[in-house]
């Protein structure tokens, strides 16, 4: 058998720092800390990221790499069953990422690199999802005037962006835990989903009915586990 090769240092300070800042949130953990992970020194760590908002940033363009090849999909989108799939993989990828969205605010307030391209990847999701709406109407499965394709889009980005928020308020202590992710996720895409429900032809909103019932229903086996 032919022996992996080690990951490079570089990548696993990523590794490490990605998820002790999505366990305890950006603010909280430093360099120092990252370093103690891993048993490494941390000259050894300022060698390949000298500040910690470099690795800020390269984390960053790991999750924006990512979401530019997620964000093309939406061109396949043509109906509720895809829409579902579609809204749960950005979930998937929000979650891998999450401090990113947990720790928005503090981030925003003393990254400068980050302030600009959130606000490009805000543009990103809203066409994407404009693009998907597009898709669904021309399939005939979503009646929407063209004057409401925007403020739609939007309503969803919005939800996509602050979801993990909200769900970090509404239990602070264990919801943005790794055992909670799948009730997280299927939530997020269950109510950005239902924005579309005023817009769907009958069969495509007794579908998303069908997807709300089989949501509901691992929940409740979620809950009782």
């Amino acid at each position: 058998m032919v022996k992996k090769a080690p990951r490079r240092t570089a990548q696993r300070i990523l590794e490490a720092a990605l998820d002790l800042f999505n366990r305890f949130g950006e603010p909280n953990v430093s360099t120092t800390l990252v370093a103690g992970e891993l048993n490494i020194s941390p000259g050894n760590l300022y060698y390949h990221y000298p500040a910690k908002d470099e690795l800020i940033n390269k984390l960053y363009e790991s999750y924006e790499t990512e979401l530019n090849e997620l964000l093309h999909a939406s061109e396949g989108v043509h109906d509720v069953e895809d829409a579902w799939f579609f809204m749960h993989s950005l979930f998937e990828l929000i979650w891998r990422y999450r401090f990113l969205y947990r720790d928005l605010n503090d981030l925003l307030s003393k990254n400068r690199h980050l302030e600009r391209q959130l606000q490009l990847v805000l543009q990103n999701k809203a066409r994407a999802i404009r693009t998907l709406l597009i898709g669904m109407r021309r399939a005939g499965h979503l009646a929407i005037d063209e004057r409401e394709l925007d403020p739609l889009a939007h309503s969803m980005v919005v939800v996509l962006t602050y979801w993990l928020s909200y769900e970090y308020v509404r239990n602070p202590r264990e919801a943005l835990e790794p055992e909670h992710a799948q009730g997280a996720l299927l939530r997020g895409a269950h109510h950005t989903l239902h924005l579309l429900a005023p817009y769907l032809a009958a069969e495509q909103r007794r579908h998303l009915l069908s997807l709300s019932n089989a949501y509901a229903g691992s929940e409740e086996q979620a809950a009782t586990a």
